[in-house]
């Protein structure tokens, strides 16, 4: 796959949802719960971070719920790339970018949305063709003004900004013109899954899916 066909086909995967849920989950066995909760509440893009042990097993299940579009964090390596896509990753997320990694998910029709902070590393993977990209860390790399600042010169780049993204600035993120939805963790909370309030989760998940996007 190529890299503009990769971005084609994941700006309209994140079109679907103003929010991509970033998940690490310690235990796979609520992880099809979890999915069912933020897919009735309208988040249907789910990331989960390869950060845990549990975070194969989790995409296995997660693939399997209705409505859910699977896609594994945290991806670093050509390994944990072709590991996620045979757990069930339909699309793969990484906080920065290497040559090797990019050349794994391209050969294997892996949809990459690879990571940036800086006006150079956002030209040199549009110049490799991905338009579409994460802006990571978002918060630490200056928020909402340093990614509104790259609009204007790069227009050709449509963004996911990630990294302290939470129900307090989303909406400003994502009343950029270069923003097409943000990743956060915000709609999971760690203790609304542990102790199963999937209800709590999809009423998360019902706000965050009605933030507008500009």
């Amino acid at each position: 796959m190529t890299p503009e066909h990769a971005s084609e086909r994941l700006i309209a995967v994140a079109r679907k949802a103003p929010v991509i849920p970033v998940l690490v989950i310690d235990d796979a066995g609520s992880a099809a719960d979890l999915a069912k909760a933020l897919v009735d509440g309208g988040l249907f893009a789910l990331e989960i971070t390869l950060r845990t042990p549990a975070a194969l097993d989790a995409i296995t299940a997660m693939a399997k719920v209705p409505g859910a579009i699977v896609g594994a964090g945290t991806v670093l390596t050509p390994d944990d790339a072709r590991r996620a896509q045979d757990a069930g990753a339909t699309f793969a997320v990484s906080p920065g970018s290497s040559d090797r990694l990019m050349d794994a998910c391209e050969a294997t029709d892996l949809p990459l949305l690879p990571g940036a902070a800086t006006a150079t590393e956002a030209m040199r993977l549009l110049e490799r063709g991905y338009r579409f990209q994460k802006f990571f860390p978002a918060e630490a790399n200056g928020g909402v003004p340093a990614l509104k600042s790259l609009a204007a010169p790069l227009p050709q780049i449509t963004f996911c900004p990630t990294g302290g993204v939470s129900p307090d600035n989303a909406e400003d993120y994502l009343s950029l013109p270069n923003t097409v939805c943000v990743g956060g963790s915000w709609v999971a909370p760690a203790g609304m899954v542990k102790s199963g309030d999937w209800a709590g989760i999809t009423a998360l998940a019902r706000t965050a899916a009605a933030l507008t996007v500009s």
